[in-house]
């Protein structure tokens, strides 16, 4: 699951870290360009050593540049970090999106509430942090069976604090 409990910090404080799932490493981000390199010169040979292939090239290498902008651009969007620590009688969230400033939520753990809306949300199963005044979303990435077991182990860790 893209997210875990750490259990390295100190007693009777337990910290969240959510991530989105990642499912293309930079490994097979490098093979699929060059597959892609490969397919794209599959049509390129049938011009081999006439004028056309070089009309075709700045063509083929623009649409092999543009993949790898649109791979990298969803690598960077996907850099979203959330950090959730319940520890005595506090609970603190920070959201970490990249180009953009940290936003936080603190809220004493005796008013917290894990609040879980199953339809009407932005993603089905929809969960929010509320108290202090405010409501905030968490994990709104994950998906649904991960956010319903998310849930769960919300409401049981701030049930201990």
């Amino acid at each position: 699951m893209p997210y875990q409990w750490r259990n390295d910090a100190p007693e009777h404080t337990q910290i969240l870290q959510l991530w989105p799932h990642q499912s293309l490493p930079r490994r097979g981000m490098a093979g699929f360009i060059l597959v892609t390199f490969g397919f794209l010169l599959i049509p390129a040979l049938a011009f081999l050593g006439s004028v056309i292939l070089w009309a075709l090239l700045p063509f083929l290498m623009l649409a092999l540049w543009g993949m790898y902008r649109a791979i990298n651009a969803n690598y960077r969007a996907r850099m979203i970090q959330e950090v959730l620590t319940v520890g005595g009688d506090r609970v603190h969230l920070i959201r970490r999106a990249p180009g953009q400033p940290d936003a936080e939520w603190d809220c004493n753990s005796y008013w917290a509430q894990v609040l879980k809306y199953d339809q009407g949300g932005p993603v089905p199963f929809y969960i929010t942090l509320k108290g202090n005044g405010r409501e905030v979303e968490i994990g709104a990435f994950l998906s649904e069976d991960e956010r319903v077991a998310l849930y769960e182990e919300l409401r049981q860790a701030l049930a201990r604090a």
